[in-house]
């Protein structure tokens, strides 16, 4: 890493980390923050830059921010709950791509989400593998906190926390040491206002938040701050979200996004929907051109009926629709 450091100036130094202030005080240098535009290799000598990228890559694994560099995630076919071999051999998905997970209840869809947060290794029920940019992935990926693969949200976000929103968010940018954290916050808590069509302010406890607000807190959250490139998503249909642009926000971090659904709108907002049957992986389809013409449609549809709850919330009649 000290090589990369002697072309960064000490203003790029500290954008990218923020904690290097600390170290550059102990040594002395405190007074380099007033050089914003000074190079590093003309006021560090090769020996305290080696000691600062150390001291870099230390912090980085100790706070679980450290660039991961996930292109894609692969599965490889187990087996069905009756022990036959699963129809689909193998599902690559890489960063930006949606990927929805349909299936009856009780199908096995929450275990296929099981199988990747785990990575699985043919440990598990469905004898699946799990693997990182097409290679076995090492232990750390199942039990080094600064190597979490998955972000998952579930069905229920309940807050136990007596905190504000703003205490909440600060709390976890401190803990991931992030750039600019004011700036970190606003933007969640614009796009989580955003996202739940019901405003909630900055001051207002978490665990007075609606399921709605909850979840858009934290897709907004997962978003902005989390490390981990892949955001798992199971039933995200009734949280009483914006779920369109939920997964734009995804999508425009760079995350790998899988979703278990019921839900037609989304399922066809997929760039591929994985169908499982008796615990396996049957077929992968891609959606053709007559589904993705029946989506707008189904966004129409769906716009009306989101319109006509924000009217129920206001307390209007619904004499005409």
């Amino acid at each position: 890493m000290s090589r990369e450091l002697k072309s960064l100036t000490v203003e790029e130094l500290l954008a990218r980390w923020p904690f290097a202030q600390q170290f550059l005080g102990d040594q002395g240098h405190e007074n380099l923050t007033d050089q914003p535009e000074a190079v590093l290799a003309e006021v560090l000598d090769s020996e305290l830059l080696e000691q600062l990228g150390d001291f870099l890559a230390d912090m980085e694994s100790f706070l679980g921010t450290s660039e991961q560099k996930v292109s894609e995630v692969t599965i490889r076919g187990g087996r069905a709950k009756d022990g036959s071999d699963e129809s689909v051999r193998e599902l690559t998905v890489k960063v930006g791509e949606i990927v929805c997970i349909v299936g009856p209840t009780g199908s096995g869809k929450s275990r296929l989400l099981a199988d990747i947060e785990w990575v699985a290794r043919g440990d598990t029920p469905t004898g699946r593998h799990v693997l990182i940019n097409g290679e076995v992935p090492g232990d750390k990926w199942r039990f080094d906190s600064e190597y979490k693969l998955v972000a998952q949200l579930s069905q229920n976000m309940n807050f136990v926390m007596d905190l504000t929103v703003q205490e909440f968010l600060a709390l976890h940018a401190e803990s991931r040491q992030a750039a600019d954290p004011e700036e970190k916050i606003q933007r969640i808590w614009s796009w989580a206002n955003e996202l739940a069509g019901e405003p909630f302010g900055l001051d207002t406890p978490v665990t007075s938040l609606s399921g709605g607000q909850s979840r858009a807190l934290m897709i907004a959250d997962t978003a902005v701050l989390s490390a981990s490139p892949v955001v798992l998503i199971d039933e995200i249909e009734n949280a009483g979200i914006d779920r369109q642009q939920a997964l734009e926000i995804l999508i425009q971090q760079e995350k790998i996004v899988l979703m278990a659904t019921h839900d037609p709108i989304l399922a066809l907002m997929g760039d591929r929907r994985v169908i499982i049957a008796n615990g396996a992986m049957s077929q992968v389809i891609e959606p053709s051109e007559q589904e993705k013409a029946n989506l707008t449609e189904l966004r129409e549809l769906d716009a009306r009926l989101m319109g006509l709850r924000h009217r129920l919330r206001r307390g209007e009649r619904l004499d005409t629709i």
